[in-house]
């Protein structure tokens, strides 16, 4: 659009123009142009003002008390009470209450004045007018039912007096009474049944003919009783809760149905189930797990970085072995400590391998294996040498039913990485049987030859 017209040199006039904030700020200061409004522009008015001194604040916060008022506590207080209120007057100082309490008048205050004699459902907590519960309550059994029913139909009014129904017990022996209902013989119950039913229909027979029947309950009474009637054995207390207590240890008729089912053969020793798959998975007996050498190894602490932070988890490896040329490693993470340490050990038991040993004391021959940074070299040595390797590389050892070992790692010494190489080594230890059949000759072990097989 061209300048030269009029209509274009009338609007960027007016787009120009500076504004009155602009010329407020330009006025009044020489430095740094700014285009935000000056400070004495940006105050807030205030549409009422505070008192300027504590006795006008305490005479339109705390005003005297009125004739009407006083007439309004001699009718709700007794004198004793009155004095009490009316020496609380006089000893408070309403000037300093004015001054460490003042209420704001301003336009930004709170819409409203919680004097705390109101309780608000939602804000504050409900008031606890009823006792606690019960904690011995439980649910009632069916007959603890029948009787509390019983006992609500007999408080209901009635016509003419009839006094309270009997039971079903109250139609058996004597010797039948203190007993359960499920105690009772076959022969016993039928009969009291049928006495009970012909007694009950007499009673509804005469209550109809003398016009009692108006006096039953009515949906109304119905209705209260299944909404507000206790189901629990608390003898219908009130509560401060809507929500039943919990449930007991034992709940009659439930008790022992949902726990796991305990083998005889464990001998009392997993009770709570730990190694019930593991038995499955190995074939061996509890006992035979709890015999076995294990042994926990580098406890490590990892994070993993997620969305509402780290989570720190401890990692654990775990060897297992019998001592008679079985060897596991396991390894587990977890956020506790004893649950990772619970599961590298099954991890350990569940992945034991047979190890290959030479005459039972040590291994076939020169063998190695690499993990990562860690390289691991293990050497047969003739019998009496003993152990002398490193700390966890002895653990293993012992474990897996080896004696004789000397061992050499050379490049990193990371405890993990060493448990692992050394477990992969025993695993591929040269098999002499294999070996000659490669060759296609007889391998003949001296030793055994020379010694007669005394070799221990």
């Amino acid at each position: 659009m061209s300048a030269a017209r009029p209509v274009a040199r009338s609007l960027l006039a007016r787009a120009t123009a500076p504004s009155p904030t602009l010329r407020i700020c330009s006025s009044t200061s020489t430095s740094q142009f700014h285009s935000s409004a000056h400070l004495s522009a940006r105050k807030r008015p205030t549409t009422a003002r505070q008192p300027k001194s504590d006795a006008a604040a305490a005479a339109i916060m705390f005003p005297e008390r009125s004739q009407k008022q006083l007439d309004q506590f001699a009718a709700r207080y007794n004198a004793e009470q009155l004095q009490a209120i009316q020496a609380g007057d006089q000893t408070i100082d309403t000037k300093e209450l004015a001054a460490t309490g003042r209420l704001r008048v301003d336009s930004f205050r709170m819409p409203y004045l919680d004097d705390f004699s109101d309780i608000q459902p939602i804000i504050d907590k409900r008031a606890r007018r009823a006792p606690p519960p019960d904690p011995t309550a439980r649910f009632m059994a069916m007959d603890e039912f029948m009787d509390d029913l019983v006992a609500w139909a007999d408080e209901l009014p009635k016509g003419p007096p009839t006094g309270t129904l009997k039971r079903l017990h109250d139609f058996v022996e004597d010797k039948y009474r203190k007993v359960h209902e499920r105690g009772w013989p076959k022969e016993v119950r039928e009969k009291a049944m049928d006495k009970y039913k012909a007694y009950r229909d007499q009673v509804v027979a005469r209550a109809h003919a003398a016009g009692a029947g108006e006096g039953g309950p009515t949906d109304a009474d119905v209705l209260t009783y299944l909404l507000e009637r206790s189901s629990m054995t608390d003898r219908n207390a009130p509560g401060n809760s809507e929500v039943a207590p919990g449930l007991p240890s034992q709940v009659p008729g439930v008790a022992g149905l949902y726990k796991r089912a305990i083998d005889p053969e464990d001998e009392g020793l997993d009770d709570e189930g730990i190694y019930q798959d593991l038995k499955k998975r190995t074939g061996m007996s509890v006992r035979e797990i709890l015999g076995l050498n294990v042994k926990l190894f580098k406890a490590r602490w990892v994070s993993n970085q997620t969305r509402l932070g780290k989570v720190r988890s401890t990692s654990l490896t775990c060897i297992a072995g019998n001592g008679n040329g079985w060897l596991g490693v396991g390894q587990a993470k977890s956020v506790e400590p004893m649950i990772a340490s619970r599961q590298a050990m099954l991890y350990a038991i569940q992945n034991m391998r047979p190890i290959r040993r030479y005459e039972n004391r040590t291994i076939y021959g020169n063998i190695e294996a690499k993990i990562s940074g860690t390289v691991v070299r293990l050497y047969a040595r003739p019998p009496g040498f003993g152990l002398r390797v490193p700390h966890h590389i002895f653990e293993i050892a012992r474990a897996a039913g080896i004696r004789d070992l000397a061992c050499k790692i050379p490049r990193s010494r990371s405890i993990m990485n060493s448990v692992k190489a050394t477990f992969e080594a025993l695993l591929n230890q040269p098999d002499p049987e294999q070996l000659a059949m490669g060759r296609g000759k007889k391998l003949v072990d001296a030793r055994k030859v020379y010694y007669g097989g005394n070799v221990y």
